[in-house]
């Protein structure tokens, strides 16, 4: 199989698992790095074997068949959009934009020039949700009702070493944690239609509790408590909360209800996992056996998905086009609460199909 070179936008923590995913699929090979601070870009270049080059060089080098983005939530639009006015294919961490005007220029533009962009979360690839898939698409719990999305946690300042643009534009607990619960909603019960939402900033700045910047003030630009009602297209609804003013919860959690039972889902931010179910008449819940080929913890496997639709005929999982949707239904909750009215999504898609068993060893 023919492989596909990256070249890596960003070497921060989070870079390394990507990094290692490359390591691990022949399809893949890191070429190249850049980050703003060249030390950590050498450091990664000399642990990984790759060069080192400025952005602007990285988008430019026609060695590179993908432009990965690893950067602040803010500029990921920007590179998206110059990877592709490069004819490059590109990659990013979520979320996809910070806007709908510019996530559907970049879902536009790549289309026009017949190029691939993918996007994370891709733990909607692992074996935890896709047996969730599996649940669902079995019937075993009927036509699903309704799905539950709660998540929530002080705030990212009591342990990120840099937790600045957790509260700056592309921040916020909707556009961090929101796309893991939204992508994986989407993949299992398909497109949404409309939404409502009510949001809130508890305060104008939050005190950094983690070292090496304890006692330091940032201050806060995003909503930090958000909620919302998802209508889908197939009639079932959606409840979500995202917060970072949560100091002990109990109503956390993630599930499906249908006409015929109750499915809790696996964790969206891990690929592993087992579900649980309890269907019409059961005296209890039970854990649903997973068959599939068990998936670590890795993320980056995204970037397998994306190299199979490269060089096959493979279907792009991890597409703009899905995470452009789940960006509409942030934007839209976050419209809703300000406009106090519901809002209707601009975008739609097909339900992406389910993983094979044995990915990613195959395409």
């Amino acid at each position: 199989m023919e492989r596909i070179t990256l070249g890596i936008i960003g070497c921060g923590t989070i870079s390394d698992v990507y990094f290692e995913t490359a390591t691990e699929f022949d399809v893949l090979e890191v070429v190249a790095c850049a980050d703003l601070a060249t030390e950590r870009a050498e450091a990664k270049a000399e642990q990984y074997g790759c060069r080192v080059l400025t952005t602007d060089a990285l988008l430019a080098d026609s060695e590179i068949d993908v432009a990965v983005i690893l950067t602040p939530p803010s500029t990921h639009g920007d590179l998206l959009m110059r990877a592709l006015e490069n004819d490059t294919h590109a990659y990013t961490e979520k979320p996809l934009a910070t806007s709908m005007h510019q996530g559907t220029e970049i879902v536009r533009t790549a289309q026009e020039k017949d190029l691939l962009v993918g996007s994370a979360p891709d733990t909607v690839l692992g074996s935890g949700l896709q047996t969730c898939r599996d649940v669902l698409d079995s019937g075993r719990i009927g036509d699903p009702v309704g799905a539950v999305a709660a998540w929530a946690s002080p705030g990212h300042e009591h342990w990120h070493p840099d937790p600045d643009f957790y509260y700056q534009e592309g921040g916020g607990p909707l556009f961090d944690m929101g796309p893991y619960y939204l992508t994986a909603l989407i993949a299992l019960l398909g497109p949404a239609s409309a939404v409502a939402g009510t949001t809130t900033t508890a305060t104008d700045e939050r005190t950094i509790t983690s070292e090496p910047r304890w006692g330091e003030t940032i201050d806060v630009a995003v909503p930090t408590h958000e909620t919302g009602t998802i209508t889908f297209e197939n009639g079932s609804v959606g409840t979500v909360l995202m917060s970072f003013d949560v100091w002990e919860s109990s109503t956390t959690g993630f599930e499906i209800h249908g006409t015929e039972g109750s499915l809790q889902l696996t964790n969206p931010n891990r690929f592993d996992g087992a579900p649980r179910v309890r269907v019409r008449g059961a005296d209890e819940t039970q854990e649903v056996s997973v068959t599939r080929n068990q998936s670590r913890q890795q993320r980056g496997l995204g970037l397998v998905d994306l190299a199979y639709a490269l060089t096959t005929d493979w279907h792009h999982r991890t597409s703009a086009a899905l995470a452009l949707h789940v960006l509409d239904i942030m934007t839209g909750i976050r419209d809703s609460g300000a406009e106090h009215d519901y809002v209707e999504l601009s975008s739609t898609l097909e339900r992406p199909p389910a993983v094979p068993d044995d990915f990613p060893n195959s395409p």
